[in-house]
């Protein structure tokens, strides 16, 4: 599994509207390590998840402290960071950026197979083990929100990263295609951190973080975790 290691790190913003014009810490400090195979993450609009996620393969960068996944650290190290985690937004099309799927995934696939004929079978057993095949030459905007989803899944996937990091995967997604995103999610091998306000997805984790005002408020079991959250939001 793999391991990732957050050690003081916080992030700040420039504040130029302040009278002081210092920055504005919006995460952190925080002290983490996440070696379970899932992990979830809630918190309100705001409170700092998507900046912790972002924090994960460097595409945030610690203002204090430093990440590390799996020794490597994200900023000093960030090429070889991106290639161990894959990184999938709230919105698909952020992902998808070709005009079909089969596209996407030989472009997430020309590092790995120079050669243009095996990166196309390459791409055709990713499409394939996400039941993608029949929809891999359609335009991207043809197809579901659930659809556009796994395809962006398959193409971060389709390098075999070590671990997949998503931002509210399913805040698109009506309620069959939650479902059948949670079943794929389950039945990868890769560690996965994920960022939801669906709090019955936040429970299929071994360990779940609430994220409150840019600090980590509680770490541990998943009913606990969504119990203490819960509390923090529901109005009595």
């Amino acid at each position: 599994m793999t391991t990732v290691r957050v050690a003081g790190a916080s992030v700040e913003v420039p504040c130029d509207g302040a009278p002081d014009r210092r920055p504005r810490t919006i995460l952190g400090p925080l002290d983490l390590t996440l070696t379970e195979r899932r992990v979830t993450v809630v918190g309100a609009n705001g409170s700092g998840k998507s900046t912790l996620l972002r924090l994960l393969n460097g595409l945030v960068a610690p203002t204090t402290g430093h990440v590390t996944v799996d020794g490597l650290d994200t900023v000093r190290d960030g090429a070889a960071v991106r290639r161990r985690v894959a990184f999938a937004f709230t919105d698909p099309l952020s992902q998808l950026v070709l005009p079909t799927g089969r596209e996407d995934v030989e472009l997430s696939l020309r590092r790995v197979h120079r050669d243009r004929a095996a990166r196309r079978a390459a791409a055709h057993d990713v499409l394939d083990r996400f039941g993608l095949t029949a929809l891999a030459d359609q335009s991207v905007y043809d197809l579901s929100g659930g659809e556009r989803q796994l395809l962006a899944l398959a193409v971060v996937l389709a390098t075999d990263p070590a671990l997949l990091v998503l931002d509210e995967p399913s805040t698109l997604l009506d309620r069959r295609n939650t479902l059948r995103l949670r079943r794929v999610l389950e039945a990868l091998p890769q560690s996965v951190v994920l960022a939801t306000h669906d709090l019955d997805l936040a429970l299929v984790a071994d360990r779940t973080l609430v994220v409150d005002s840019g600090s980590v408020v509680f770490d541990g079991d998943p009913a606990a975790a969504v119990a203490h959250y819960r509390g923090l939001v529901d109005e009595p």
